[in-house]
């Protein structure tokens, strides 16, 4: 099996400790590694670090060659430009079939970068069941998470009919729910969080892309043939996600679930959920000093943070940046990235 990891994304929901040059996924959040870095050690040593791919921007591929540099330097991708999901894994599945290797009928998982799980051995051993079935049966796979909670900021997959070897059939992809349906979906048991995990053969994507997406096909068939032109070409791509594009349109795709503390890390919120706590539930990184406080994520990053009688705050301080919020509305740090944008404070993005 081969990896090919989508490590492309800005990371605006960390900032001021993630920014253009250092997005979410080169990160070290809760260890001494980046989620990057930490989703190729996780596939070891089912996938090698010789068998990973990473697609990136042009900006960000200097900085993911140094962060792994035990991954092949010509395998990591830096994309023409960010045109979603589609055309990226359509682009780096049809590089790594020209590369040579066996990658057409082998099995190829594709996960992003700035995922996090719990168990690493549970989700190896939930990937392997799915190359398997992919390389024995040619099925298109996608890992579904087993919720844990009434999610409204998840897309769901309704489970259908049941397949060999614990394997559901996908009925279809369910987009973010109201509070109300994503009651009902935990209490059901029919549905599991999309994770954005798919295990295919390059070939069969291909193919896909052919019958579902001809105006995306067809670019990348011009591309190969006129690499010099690559930029201008992929710039007029259809910038779809691979589920909108392909997956959503599939009569037969089949799930695994996967149950083993799967987390996007997709708000300061998250991450103060998983990191370790003091008695008073506060999680601190870095230089800080917390009295009477509750319930807080304070992360100093250069320089001391000191807190007296605060409750449920998020308080980062970097090198040029401090910032503080309420921890439910760290979604909405988004809101004053576009703020400095429109700003024009482009040296603090």
């Amino acid at each position: 099996m081969k990896a090919l990891i989508l490590a492309g994304g800005s990371g605006t929901r960390f900032w001021p400790l993630s920014r253009k040059a250092r997005p979410k996924q080169l990160l070290a959040l809760e260890g001494e590694r980046s989620l990057l870095q930490e989703t190729v050690d996780r596939l070891q040593p089912l996938v090698a670090p010789a068998d990973v791919w990473v697609c990136t921007t042009r900006a960000l591929a200097e900085a993911v060659r140094e962060q792994l540099p035990e991954v092949p330097a010509d395998q990591v991708l830096a994309e023409p430009e960010g045109r979603n999901t589609c055309p990226a894994i359509g682009w780096a599945v049809g590089l790594m079939i020209d590369g040579g290797l066996d990658v057409g009928t082998e099995p190829i998982a594709v996960l992003p970068a700035d995922h996090r799980m719990a168990d690493d051995q549970g989700f190896r051993t939930t990937l392997a069941r799915a190359a398997r079935a992919v390389a024995e049966h040619d099925y298109v796979m996608t890992l579904g998470v087993v919720p844990r909670w009434a999610e409204t900021g998840y897309g769901y997959l309704e489970l259908g009919a049941a397949l060999p070897e614990g394997m559901r059939h996908v009925l279809r992809f369910v987009e973010k729910p109201d509070l109300a349906a994503a009651e009902a979906y935990l209490a059901g048991g029919r549905h599991l969080w999309n994770a954005g995990i798919f295990v295919f053969r390059g070939t069969t994507l291909l193919d896909l892309l052919a019958k579902h997406q001809p105006t995306l096909s067809a670019g990348l068939a011009a591309i190969a043939a006129n690499p010099d032109h690559a930029a201008e070409i992929y710039r007029s791509l259809p910038a779809e996600s691979i589920d909108v594009a392909v997956m959503e349109k599939l009569d037969h795709i089949a799930t695994l679930p996967l149950d083993c503390g799967w987390s996007d890390l997709g708000s300061w919120e998250a991450l103060h959920e998983i990191l370790p706590k003091d008695e008073a539930g506060n999680a601190l990184r870095g230089e800080v000093v917390a009295l009477d406080s509750t319930d807080n994520l304070i992360v100093a990053e250069g320089g001391l943070v000191a807190v007296l009688g605060v409750e449920g705050l998020v308080v980062v301080r970097t090198g040029d940046t401090v910032v503080v919020l309420p921890k439910a509305r760290s979604q909405e740090v988004r809101r004053l990235v576009a703020e400095l944008g429109g700003l024009r404070r482009d040296e603090l993005l």
